[in-house]
């Protein structure tokens, strides 16, 4: 997750004086409360989207709800992976707007409107609309991601501030709160009255959100209206022109095949899927290659790309956590526990409350190990995640065998799964963008954050691209698979930690 924080609170980022938002300025509360509602838009329709799309299908369990979409469950996975990539690789082209275009408070209002509209679509029944909402939410969410953290960095006077890290840690909780609570609001309405009126719910909450992001606009800073780096009106020229061109070739492309009648979802997913394995392919061959870079940003550059690799294969099984181990929870996991039934999309609510829980616990033990020189380095943690995420899919094969002649497995198991998913990314995520920004060269420091970001864009489309090729990824050997790919990775990480590190150069 980002972290830049700006501008003395009594000044800019509080101008109205007195008042703060918990010590800080007034403007966080409204970031805080923006990205609280644009998370639970975001995750609530998360929650629903797998078990909406294979409702009425052949994978569907007996008496679920009706009025889905019936796919089969690999399509269901291979839509979620896309779609989720699709949110990480559009923060790319989000940031770069924000920079150049709108500014990031107006990229955040246009992007919050093209959200609620999304969910609005989702509301509505059919495939087209469904598509066409899941396209705007993705967009919209591209939009939002880098811009927000951006506007909470324009609140402080720079990185000096003390207040900074604090700030940050009061608006990712945010970010937890409204991942935490959508899937038990929209997740049940949607899975017990009506799929459409839970991705409506989707679409009060970004609304929320929005209003509440424009009548607190006052309280942000000057700076975030300001567009950094504006375009030329060649630039501007250039640029649409580029744009219409590729968009009129896909008109025409994707309205031969439509006419010819062979389209099928597959024309639409597997271009999409190898986008997202080339640009973050493209991105980092072109900084390695870049020849202004020197020898010892060139080396920094060779020791991070192990470190994408290593979190493309963490996030290719930790992001199943919405797409495999959901449908699993749908279709063959017991949906009782104490006497209490529940929806399967409550599972999507422990992620976040287990982030709540633990994340002060592992602040607190770095700082403890740290003092007594005991800390592991940035190579051992990410070993660690890689062994971790690993383990929670060999945890995964046993209720998977446990379901095969019929029977439901305790629910317990997917919170162990989930539980241990999470002390992984604690190991990994926060760790990664520290080591992102240190190892980054000075040319791209800017840029490097959304190339971390693009470790989740590969990983989402290697899974989605499995799917599509015909991959079972809920059977048994497969899940095996991905779990023992995960453990040698992680061995692989640690027993090259010394060569790692000598590429690191002056970063531990």
């Amino acid at each position: 997750m980002a972290s830049s924080l700006t501008k003395d609170a009594a000044q800019q980022g509080n101008p109205a004086g007195g008042k703060t938002f918990f010590g800080h300025p007034r403007g966080l509360a409204t970031l805080f409360l923006t990205e609280m509602w644009e998370r639970f838009s975001f995750y609530g329709m998360r929650a629903l989207l797998v078990v909406y799309l294979i409702a009425g299908g052949p994978d569907a369990k007996d008496g679920s709800q009706g009025g889905g979409l019936g796919m089969p469950e690999g399509n269901a996975v291979a839509i979620y992976s896309v779609y989720l990539a699709m949110v990480y690789l559009l923060a790319l082209p989000g940031g770069w707007i924000g920079d150049r275009v709108w500014g990031p408070r107006k990229t955040v209002a246009v992007s919050a409107g093209i959200i609620m509209a999304g969910h609005l679509c989702l509301a509505l029944p059919g495939q087209v609309s469904f598509f066409v909402g899941l396209a705007l939410v993705a967009l919209g969410s591209g939009l939002l991601k880098a811009n927000i953290s951006t506007m909470v960095g324009h609140l402080y006077d720079g990185p000096q501030d003390p207040r900074r890290d604090g700030g940050f840690t009061i608006f990712y909780m945010g970010i937890n709160l409204g991942a935490f609570a959508a899937p038990l609001l929209i997740g049940t309405v949607g899975q017990t009255v009506n799929w459409h009126l839970g991705f409506a719910l989707a679409a009060v909450g970004m609304g929320l959100g929005l209003i509440q992001f424009l009548a607190g606009s006052r309280h942000l800073s000057e700076k975030s209206s300001v567009v950094p780096t504006p375009l030329s009106r060649e630039e501007r020229i250039s640029t649409l022109r580029k744009g219409l061109i590729w968009l009129g070739v896909a008109a025409v492309f994707y309205g031969a095949v439509g006419l010819s009648g062979n389209f099928t979802l597959n024309w639409a997913l597997v271009p999409i899927t190898l986008i997202g394995l080339i640009i973050p392919t493209a991105v980092l061959v072109r900084i390695k290659r870049d020849k202004d870079l020197s020898s010892v940003e060139q080396t920094k550059m060779t020791g991070y790309i192990w470190f994408f690799v290593a979190a493309a294969v963490f996030w290719m099984i930790y992001d199943q956590g919405g797409s495999t181990l959901s449908a699993f929870a749908e279709t063959k996991a017991g949906d009782s526990l104490l006497g209490m039934t529940f929806p399967s999309s409550w599972f999507q609510s422990l992620n976040p409350l287990f982030v709540m829980a633990l994340a002060p616990v592992f602040a607190w033990m770095w700082l403890w190990l740290a003092r007594r020189n005991r800390e592991p380095n940035t190579i051992v943690k990410f070993a660690t995640a890689l062994f971790l995420i690993g383990v929670s899919f060999f945890v995964f094969v046993i209720p998977m065998a446990m379901s095969a002649d019929g029977s439901k497995p305790n629910p317990m198991w997917l919170v162990s799964i989930y539980l241990i998913q999470t002390i992984g990314e604690l190991c990994l995520s926060p760790v990664g963008l520290s080591v992102t920004t240190k190892m980054a060269p000075m040319k791209y420091a800017s840029q490097m954050m959304g190339v971390w970001f693009l470790a989740v864009t590969a990983g989402d489309c290697a899974t989605g691209l499995l799917s599509l090729a015909g991959v079972d990824l809920s059977g048994t050997g497969m899940i095996g698979l991905e779990a023992a790919l995960a453990v040698l990775a992680g061995f692989a990480v640690y027993m090259y930690r010394k060569k790692v590190q000598q590429m690191m150069g002056d970063v531990h």
